[in-house]
């Protein structure tokens, strides 16, 4: 039998407190909040910084190349976003859009943006919209059978990939 090791998803599964819960109410333990104040995008995977928002790699991704486009500002809620919050958001997630494609020639895009726990949020309390690059026949058996995911990249690697690729793309 092969053995599939994951072992950064135990980071994951061990660190539920600091991703995102139902408590975590302020801009202090908001990790989308603390990440662009830090001077360390490489290491916390910050692809690209708007005026009013930024992107960075999911670390937990469900394709390679998922990113998440987020306000700096910390709110839950869509409709709370400034006019100019809106359409830095949606021109990183066009610029976003290229610089995948342009690095991963993907078949086709999933956008989304979960508000509230009940929809699914990680994190609920910090507006964030998921861009996941999509191919043909990219449902196999291990997501189907294992509920499992196969990156075939690191995230380190993926991060430098779509910097580049951000560059090409403006």
């Amino acid at each position: 039998m092969d053995i599939l090791r994951a072992p950064w998803r135990m980071e994951y599964i061990d660190s539920s407190s600091i991703i995102g819960s139902s408590s975590q109410k302020n801009e202090q333990s908001c990790i989308f909040c603390q990440f662009p104040r830090e001077d360390n995008d490489e290491e916390n995977l910050i692809i690209a910084r708007g005026d009013r928002a930024y992107v960075i790699l999911n670390r937990y991704p469900y394709s390679s190349g998922h990113v998440m486009v987020i306000p700096y500002r910390h709110t839950s809620d869509l409709q709370m976003l400034s006019a100019e919050e809106a359409v830095d958001v949606f021109a990183l997630t066009q610029r976003a859009l290229r610089a995948i494609d342009a690095a991963f020639h993907a078949d086709g895009f999933n956008l989304g943006v979960n508000i509230g726990k009940v929809a699914g949020a990680g994190i609920d309390t910090h507006l964030h919209l998921h861009i996941v690059p999509r191919w043909n026949g990219d449902t196999n058996f291990m997501s189907v059978t294992a509920e499992t995911k196969v990156l075939p990249e690191a995230l380190k690697i993926t991060r430098e990939r779509l910097a580049k690729a951000w560059i090409l793309a403006g």
